[in-house]
């Protein structure tokens, strides 16, 4: 907690940005409650909560490829503000789907929303080695996913709350305000030299109009190195049960324990206190952890987050079912912190943006597919029976990534993420 506290307190970029991180995550947990409740609520149907989802994970999928290149070749600072301000006025603009009895205008608007969200989520990674020297970085990153936790704890409990004392339309306009918030705070961020640009070869005329390129070259970066490639793989693992997990959560606190939106932010909110935990873990162990054996740990994050999503798909208590989900997310949150400082140490600046985007889409594109199959599902099985099934598909994450680390297909790559002599960190920019 004392590096935490100290990182905060000496650095001056990075505590611009966490404060916009948790301004604006907070108010996007109000947006998800308020928007699968709402969704349900209308329809008493998992499968509007599938297309609200699909509506979210097409376009972030899309926006994957488009959003790599773009960070890897502007300022991505003014990306990230860009991306902030365009997700306000959407964000805003869900507040004409309150009185509507029809879905499509959830739908259109959430599709913007996530479209725009890989250019801020992706840029955010991207320029933490930049923010934090090579000392700070482990805790920076410890503290950036545990706070995405924690926010998502406060934000689920209290959209869930907030939605049952004052209604859809102020989860929806703090959600716009948080956007906002946050595009003040990055727009603080500085850094002298080259600033947020990545360094950049000289573009020729054929690759600035064919950016296609420049991300096969990324991918070519990521297939050539057989730990990013693992790392890819984990979220394909994880996305295949967890994109029908997304779903069950809104089924399972509307229909199947009957607790409405405040049931619904119980869940979130458990599953974000479980990331937290898992997280706090992995900061506490993670520097003494050797290569082999963080390994190792991923192989029983996996089984554990599996086998605790199974046991709270089936348990009849609904306080049993938020101690289990708290314990699946935990393995989830620990396996997470350490395979960021994985990728924050060994990934090159130049392919950073390419590198956190297509991470992103490719988990949404796997996501898309097993949201599609719970939401069609959802009409004729049982959402418990779904709910094992997809616990038991997040597990096989554990089977895989142990088969590649003891047969010897994960050694370490050479670490080229972090450069500390050409990191100023705490300059205040010149007027």
């Amino acid at each position: 907690m004392n590096a935490f506290v100290t990182l905060l307190a000496k650095n001056r970029n990075y505590r611009y940005a966490w404060t916009g991180q948790v301004v604006s995550e907070i108010g996007d947990h109000f947006n998800n409650i308020a928007v699968f409740s709402l969704a349900v609520a209308h329809t008493r149907s998992g499968l509007v909560v599938s297309g609200v989802m699909l509506s979210r994970a097409i376009p972030a999928m899309l926006a994957g490829p488009l959003a790599g290149v773009t960070l890897d070749r502007m300022d991505r600072k003014r990306v990230m503000i860009a991306s902030d301000l365009i997700r306000a006025l959407v964000a805003a603009l869900f507040i004409l789907t309150v009185n509507r009895r029809d879905t499509w205008l959830l739908y259109l608007l959430s599709a913007l929303l996530m479209f725009a969200s890989p250019f801020f989520t992706s840029g955010r990674a991207s320029i933490l080695p930049a923010i934090a020297t090579d000392e700070e970085l482990h805790a920076a990153n410890s503290l950036t996913q545990t706070t995405q936790w924690t926010t998502l704890a406060v934000g689920a409990f209290l959209g869930g709350a907030s939605v049952m004392q004052f209604g859809y339309q102020w989860a929806f306009f703090g959600n716009a305000l948080s956007f906002v918030a946050s595009a003040l705070c990055i727009s603080r961020l500085f850094l002298s030299g080259r600033g947020f640009r990545p360094p950049r070869r000289s573009l020729t005329e054929a690759q600035v109009v064919r950016p296609w390129h420049e991300y096969a070259e990324g991918l070519r970066y990521m297939r050539s190195v057989p730990l990013i490639l693992g790392l890819t793989m984990i979220n394909v693992g994880w996305a295949t049960g967890g994109g029908a997990a997304q779903i069950l959560f809104s089924v399972f606190g509307e229909i199947v324990f009957n607790r409405g939106p405040a049931g619904l932010g119980l869940i979130w909110g458990c599953a974000g206190v479980g990331l937290l935990a898992g997280g706090a873990l992995a900061y506490t162990v993670g520097r003494r952890l050797s290569f082999e054996n963080y390994k190792r740990s991923v192989v029983v994050c996996y089984l554990v987050h599996g086998g605790a999503y199974v046991l709270f798909s089936e348990t009849r208590a609904f306080p049993l079912a938020l101690v289990f989900i708290a314990l699946s997310r935990a393995g989830v949150g620990f396996s997470s912190v350490m395979n960021m400082s994985q990728l924050l140490r060994h990934v090159p600046d130049a392919f950073r943006g390419r590198v956190f985007a297509t991470m992103e889409s490719t988990t949404w594109s796997v996501m898309l597919i097993s949201m599609t199959l719970a939401g069609v599902a959802s009409q004729y099985w049982d959402p418990r029976t779904i709910g094992a099934i997809a616990g038991v598909l997040s597990s096989t994450t554990a089977i895989f990534w142990g088969w590649a680390h003891f047969s010897g297909r994960l050694p370490e790559p050479a670490r080229e993420g972090v450069e500390p002599e050409e990191i100023e960190i705490h300059g205040e920019p010149t007027v």
